[in-house]
Protein backbone atom coordinates (compact mmCIF):
# COMPACT_ATOMS: atom_id res chain seq x y z
CA UNK A 1 0.00 0.00 0.00
CA UNK A 2 2.95 2.45 0.90
CA UNK A 3 3.98 1.88 -3.23
CA UNK A 4 0.71 3.19 -4.10
CA UNK A 5 0.46 5.97 -1.77
CA UNK A 6 4.07 7.03 -3.15
CA UNK A 7 3.02 6.53 -6.51
CA UNK A 8 -0.36 8.91 -5.71
CA UNK A 9 1.89 11.43 -4.34
CA UNK A 10 3.94 11.52 -7.14
CA UNK A 11 1.01 11.98 -9.00
CA UNK A 12 0.26 14.50 -7.27
CA UNK A 13 3.58 16.25 -7.56
CA UNK A 14 3.15 15.85 -11.39
CA UNK A 15 0.06 17.98 -11.89
CA UNK A 16 1.55 20.52 -8.77
CA UNK A 17 5.12 20.89 -10.91
CA UNK A 18 3.80 20.74 -14.59
CA UNK A 19 4.48 24.12 -15.10
CA UNK A 20 8.17 23.25 -14.33
CA UNK A 21 8.23 19.90 -15.94
CA UNK A 22 7.14 21.48 -19.00
CA UNK A 23 10.17 24.21 -19.07
CA UNK A 24 12.51 22.05 -18.54
CA UNK A 25 11.73 19.36 -21.23
CA UNK A 26 11.77 22.26 -23.33
CA UNK A 27 15.13 23.14 -21.86
CA UNK A 28 16.38 19.50 -22.21
CA UNK A 29 14.97 19.08 -25.76
CA UNK A 30 17.16 22.24 -26.77
CA UNK A 31 20.36 21.02 -25.12
CA UNK A 32 20.19 17.71 -26.80
CA UNK A 33 21.37 19.41 -30.35
CA UNK A 34 22.58 22.53 -28.76
CA UNK A 35 26.34 23.12 -30.97
CA UNK A 36 24.78 21.33 -33.61
CA UNK A 37 24.33 23.64 -36.96
CA UNK A 38 20.62 22.42 -37.44
CA UNK A 39 20.00 22.16 -34.18
CA UNK A 40 16.56 20.42 -32.63
CA UNK A 41 16.02 19.58 -36.74
CA UNK A 42 18.34 16.50 -35.85
CA UNK A 43 15.87 15.12 -33.59
CA UNK A 44 13.33 14.56 -36.67
CA UNK A 45 15.74 14.13 -39.01
CA UNK A 46 17.40 10.96 -37.53
CA UNK A 47 14.19 8.73 -37.41
CA UNK A 48 12.92 9.95 -40.90
CA UNK A 49 16.25 8.76 -41.92
CA UNK A 50 16.26 5.35 -40.87
CA UNK A 51 12.85 5.04 -42.18
CA UNK A 52 13.78 5.83 -45.62
CA UNK A 53 16.95 3.79 -45.35
CA UNK A 54 14.74 0.40 -44.13
CA UNK A 55 11.72 1.59 -46.95
CA UNK A 56 14.72 1.65 -49.60
CA UNK A 57 16.26 -1.95 -48.50
CA UNK A 58 13.24 -3.78 -48.09
CA UNK A 59 10.88 -2.32 -50.97
CA UNK A 60 12.96 -1.39 -53.55
CA UNK A 61 16.73 -3.61 -52.97
CA UNK A 62 14.45 -6.72 -51.66
CA UNK A 63 10.85 -5.78 -53.51
CA UNK A 64 8.69 -6.30 -50.50
CA UNK A 65 5.29 -6.71 -51.11
CA UNK A 66 2.25 -5.58 -49.52
CA UNK A 67 1.66 -6.56 -46.16
CA UNK A 68 -2.01 -8.00 -45.89
CA UNK A 69 -2.95 -6.17 -48.67
CA UNK A 70 -1.59 -2.28 -47.34
CA UNK A 71 1.07 -0.93 -49.21
CA UNK A 72 4.51 -2.20 -47.45
CA UNK A 73 5.78 1.70 -46.10
CA UNK A 74 2.54 2.00 -44.35
CA UNK A 75 2.98 -1.32 -42.49
CA UNK A 76 6.36 -0.70 -41.92
CA UNK A 77 6.12 3.01 -40.45
CA UNK A 78 2.75 1.91 -38.39
CA UNK A 79 5.85 0.32 -36.64
CA UNK A 80 9.02 1.86 -36.27
CA UNK A 81 7.44 5.41 -35.01
CA UNK A 82 6.02 3.69 -31.52
CA UNK A 83 9.50 1.96 -31.76
CA UNK A 84 11.27 5.08 -31.97
CA UNK A 85 9.34 6.73 -28.75
CA UNK A 86 10.78 3.75 -26.70
CA UNK A 87 14.39 3.80 -28.33
CA UNK A 88 14.42 7.47 -27.70
CA UNK A 89 13.06 7.61 -24.02
CA UNK A 90 14.76 4.85 -22.85
CA UNK A 91 17.93 5.53 -23.95
CA UNK A 92 18.08 9.40 -23.37
CA UNK A 93 16.36 8.43 -19.36
CA UNK A 94 19.02 6.19 -18.13
CA UNK A 95 21.56 9.35 -17.93
CA UNK A 96 18.58 11.61 -16.43
CA UNK A 97 20.28 11.77 -12.77
CA UNK A 98 23.66 11.73 -13.99
CA UNK A 99 23.20 14.69 -16.12
CA UNK A 100 21.18 16.73 -13.70
CA UNK A 101 22.95 15.93 -10.63
CA UNK A 102 23.28 19.32 -9.16
CA UNK A 103 19.25 19.30 -8.74
CA UNK A 104 19.99 15.88 -7.00
CA UNK A 105 21.20 17.94 -3.80
CA UNK A 106 18.41 20.50 -3.91
CA UNK A 107 15.76 18.58 -1.20
CA UNK A 108 12.83 20.68 -2.11
CA UNK A 109 13.03 19.22 -5.63
CA UNK A 110 11.62 15.18 -6.60
CA UNK A 111 14.30 13.94 -8.40
CA UNK A 112 12.23 11.36 -9.74
CA UNK A 113 10.76 13.94 -12.32
CA UNK A 114 14.12 13.51 -14.35
CA UNK A 115 13.53 10.47 -16.13
CA UNK A 116 9.84 11.73 -16.70
CA UNK A 117 11.69 15.17 -18.71
CA UNK A 118 12.80 12.66 -21.09
CA UNK A 119 10.07 11.33 -21.94
CA UNK A 120 8.22 14.03 -22.21
CA UNK A 121 10.90 15.14 -24.42
CA UNK A 122 10.44 12.31 -26.74
CA UNK A 123 6.72 12.63 -26.59
CA UNK A 124 7.27 15.96 -28.87
CA UNK A 125 9.38 13.80 -31.70
CA UNK A 126 6.54 11.58 -31.76
CA UNK A 127 3.88 14.28 -32.00
CA UNK A 128 5.90 14.78 -34.89
CA UNK A 129 5.73 11.60 -36.44
CA UNK A 130 2.37 10.97 -35.38
CA UNK A 131 1.29 13.42 -37.49
CA UNK A 132 3.65 11.97 -40.20
CA UNK A 133 1.67 8.79 -39.61
CA UNK A 134 -1.42 10.66 -40.86
CA UNK A 135 -0.17 12.63 -43.70
CA UNK A 136 1.25 9.13 -45.34
CA UNK A 137 -2.03 7.51 -44.52
CA UNK A 138 -3.79 10.44 -46.34
CA UNK A 139 -1.59 10.52 -48.72
CA UNK A 140 -1.73 6.74 -50.01
CA UNK A 141 -5.18 6.93 -50.36
CA UNK A 142 -6.63 6.14 -46.61
CA UNK A 143 -8.95 8.09 -44.72
CA UNK A 144 -8.88 9.09 -41.27
CA UNK A 145 -10.67 6.64 -39.20
CA UNK A 146 -12.39 6.22 -35.55
CA UNK A 147 -9.62 3.51 -34.81
CA UNK A 148 -6.69 6.12 -35.86
CA UNK A 149 -6.92 7.47 -32.32
CA UNK A 150 -6.60 4.85 -30.04
CA UNK A 151 -2.46 5.82 -30.69
CA UNK A 152 -3.49 8.19 -27.66
CA UNK A 153 -4.65 4.75 -25.82
CA UNK A 154 -0.94 3.04 -26.97
CA UNK A 155 1.12 6.00 -26.36
CA UNK A 156 -0.19 6.03 -22.69
CA UNK A 157 0.92 2.74 -22.49
CA UNK A 158 4.32 3.20 -23.66
CA UNK A 159 5.08 6.25 -21.73
CA UNK A 160 3.66 4.09 -18.38
CA UNK A 161 5.99 1.04 -19.06
CA UNK A 162 9.14 3.53 -20.30
CA UNK A 163 8.62 5.37 -16.89
CA UNK A 164 8.85 2.66 -14.70
CA UNK A 165 12.38 1.13 -16.12
CA UNK A 166 13.26 4.92 -16.36
CA UNK A 167 13.41 5.03 -12.82
CA UNK A 168 15.18 2.19 -12.66
CA UNK A 169 18.22 2.77 -15.03
CA UNK A 170 18.79 6.18 -14.49
CA UNK A 171 19.30 5.35 -10.22
CA UNK A 172 21.41 2.67 -11.74
CA UNK A 173 23.10 4.38 -13.59
CA UNK A 174 24.45 6.60 -10.41
CA UNK A 175 26.06 3.29 -9.07
CA UNK A 176 26.68 1.70 -12.79
CA UNK A 177 27.55 4.07 -15.11
CA UNK A 178 27.76 1.26 -17.84
CA UNK A 179 24.22 0.88 -17.23
CA UNK A 180 24.07 3.56 -20.67
CA UNK A 181 25.33 1.18 -22.77
CA UNK A 182 23.35 -2.24 -21.47
CA UNK A 183 19.89 0.04 -21.90
CA UNK A 184 21.56 0.36 -25.84
CA UNK A 185 22.48 -2.97 -25.99
CA UNK A 186 19.44 -4.44 -24.83
CA UNK A 187 17.01 -2.11 -26.94
CA UNK A 188 19.21 -3.26 -30.12
CA UNK A 189 18.20 -6.43 -29.49
CA UNK A 190 14.42 -5.62 -28.52
CA UNK A 191 14.42 -4.36 -31.79
CA UNK A 192 15.31 -7.06 -34.09
CA UNK A 193 13.20 -9.41 -31.79
CA UNK A 194 10.12 -7.52 -32.11
CA UNK A 195 7.48 -7.68 -35.29
CA UNK A 196 9.16 -3.73 -36.74
CA UNK A 197 9.83 -4.84 -40.15
CA UNK A 198 8.92 -8.27 -40.13
CA UNK A 199 5.31 -10.29 -39.37
CA UNK A 200 4.57 -12.48 -37.18
CA UNK A 201 3.72 -14.67 -39.39
CA UNK A 202 6.74 -15.87 -40.73
CA UNK A 203 7.41 -17.37 -37.25
CA UNK A 204 5.91 -20.69 -36.93
CA UNK A 205 2.79 -20.46 -34.42
CA UNK A 206 4.30 -22.56 -31.97
CA UNK A 207 6.73 -19.86 -30.70
CA UNK A 208 4.32 -17.03 -30.92
CA UNK A 209 3.73 -17.08 -27.40
CA UNK A 210 7.34 -16.56 -27.04
CA UNK A 211 7.51 -13.26 -28.89
CA UNK A 212 4.25 -11.67 -27.48
CA UNK A 213 6.56 -12.10 -23.84
CA UNK A 214 8.25 -8.50 -25.33
CA UNK A 215 5.74 -5.96 -23.91
CA UNK A 216 6.99 -3.77 -27.16
CA UNK A 217 4.72 -6.68 -29.26
CA UNK A 218 1.65 -5.23 -27.90
CA UNK A 219 2.24 -1.41 -28.77
CA UNK A 220 3.93 -1.91 -31.81
CA UNK A 221 1.39 -3.95 -32.98
CA UNK A 222 -1.28 -2.13 -31.41
CA UNK A 223 -0.31 0.86 -33.63
CA UNK A 224 -1.34 -1.11 -36.25
CA UNK A 225 -4.04 -2.44 -35.37
CA UNK A 226 -5.10 1.18 -34.43
CA UNK A 227 -4.02 2.50 -38.42
CA UNK A 228 -4.05 -0.59 -40.74
CA UNK A 229 -6.67 -3.77 -39.24
CA UNK A 230 -8.88 -1.45 -37.74
CA UNK A 231 -9.26 -3.41 -33.57
CA UNK A 232 -9.98 -2.28 -30.64
CA UNK A 233 -7.85 -2.89 -27.87
CA UNK A 234 -10.30 -4.56 -26.17
CA UNK A 235 -10.81 -7.26 -28.72
CA UNK A 236 -7.45 -9.01 -27.38
CA UNK A 237 -8.10 -8.73 -23.40
CA UNK A 238 -5.31 -11.58 -22.59
CA UNK A 239 -2.42 -9.52 -24.47
CA UNK A 240 -4.12 -6.39 -22.77
CA UNK A 241 -4.13 -7.55 -19.33
CA UNK A 242 -0.82 -9.35 -19.81
CA UNK A 243 0.80 -6.21 -20.80
CA UNK A 244 -0.72 -3.84 -17.99
CA UNK A 245 -0.01 -6.65 -15.60
CA UNK A 246 3.80 -6.04 -16.75
CA UNK A 247 3.72 -2.20 -16.89
CA UNK A 248 2.38 -1.61 -13.48
CA UNK A 249 4.81 -4.16 -11.88
CA UNK A 250 7.51 -2.29 -13.29
CA UNK A 251 5.83 0.79 -12.11
CA UNK A 252 6.05 -0.18 -8.63
CA UNK A 253 9.32 -1.93 -8.79
CA UNK A 254 10.93 0.82 -10.60
CA UNK A 255 9.39 3.85 -8.68
CA UNK A 256 10.46 1.98 -5.10
CA UNK A 257 13.86 1.10 -6.46
CA UNK A 258 14.18 4.80 -6.96
CA UNK A 259 12.57 5.50 -3.64
CA UNK A 260 15.01 3.40 -1.73
CA UNK A 261 18.05 4.88 -3.34
CA UNK A 262 17.66 8.19 -3.93
CA UNK A 263 19.71 8.54 -0.37
CA UNK A 264 22.78 7.54 -1.39
CA UNK A 265 22.88 9.49 -4.82
CA UNK A 266 24.26 12.52 -3.37
CA UNK A 267 26.98 10.84 -1.69
CA UNK A 268 28.17 9.26 -5.37
CA UNK A 269 27.76 12.06 -7.21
Amino acid sequence: MRYVEALKALAGDIIAHRGLLWQMTKRDFRQRYVGSYLGILWAFIQPMVTVLVFLFVFQVGFKSRPVDNFPFFLWLIAGMIPWFFISDSLSSAANAIVEQSFLVKKVVFRVELLPMVKLLSALVVHAFFIGVLFLSFIAYGYGVSIYNLQFLYYTAAIFCLSLGISWLTSALTVFLRDIGQVVAMVLQLAFWGTPIFWSLRMIPAQYHWLLKLNPAYYVIEGYRQSFIYHEWFWQHPALTAYYWGVTLAVLFFGAAFFKRMRPHFADVL
